[in-house]
């Protein structure tokens, strides 16, 4: 898979050097650190900025893009022994999604699962989560309440995130615990959220209608940790 702009890339370049294949450079470096990349073990290329932009579709490459190995999917049933799992219902827009996984990981979240859909385009996660899709179990599947149930069969004590839940500091949350965020827009569904064992929230201070799914998301996370 193909990845551009510095975040990404350096966070890769730090933490999983073995998975780049070959690191395009379209400017300029620093010595000691062009140096310091050529001690690493994968191939470096120079190649001019319009030749960049024709590789990522003109998106912004900020002069570095880097071949990588392709993300794996995960079993999400290879969570079922976590503590703490985020299940994502029906959320595709991709800026959300990295940033929610950026927020997970920092945030003590054992795995991620996303639900209603049948695929996402991982590369693009990858950029948006700044790299850290890689150190985060991530899986797809379908049916969320196949999910949910086997989650439930599994010990975990399921919350969902809705306006008109229960304020998050109010609750004692449990060890086992699964975090299911909505979509933007649509939230999560009554099915769903029916079927949860307890819906929360995040107080606002002032009339505000709702945070950003992955603001909000991170907040959640954090007060959730135990």
């Amino acid at each position: 898979m193909l990845i551009y702009a510095k975040q990404p890339i350096n966070y890769i370049i730090n933490n999983h050097p073995s998975k780049i294949k070959v690191l395009y450079l379209a400017k300029e470096i620093d010595k000691k650190e062009y140096s310091r990349l050529m001690k690493m073990g994968f191939e470096i290329k120079r190649i001019p900025s319009d030749a960049a932009g024709v590789m990522c579709k003109n998106a912004s490459h900020q002069g570095i893009l880097a071949e990588v190995d392709e993300y794996k999917l995960h079993d999400y049933k290879t969570f079922l022994n976590y503590e703490f799992v985020l299940v994502l219902s029906g959320l595709t827009d991709i800026g959300n999604i990295g940033a929610i996984i950026r927020s997970a990981y920092a945030l003590g979240v054992d795995g991620v699962i996303a639900c209603g859909v049948k695929s996402l385009p991982l590369e693009a996660i990858v950029r948006t989560s700044t790299g850290a899709l890689f150190d985060m179990p991530f899986a797809i599947e379908t049916n969320i309440h196949d999910v949910m149930n086997d989650l439930k069969m599994s010990g975990f004590c399921t919350y969902g995130a809705d306006m008109l839940g229960r304020d998050i500091r109010e609750v004692k949350i449990k060890q086992k615990r699964a975090l299911f965020l909505g979509s933007e827009g649509e939230g999560l569904s009554a099915r769903v959220t029916s079927k949860l064992d307890e819906i929360v929230s995040i107080k606002m201070s002032h009339e505000f209608d709702s945070l950003n799914v992955s603001v909000a998301g991170a907040i959640l996370m954090d007060r959730m940790r135990v």
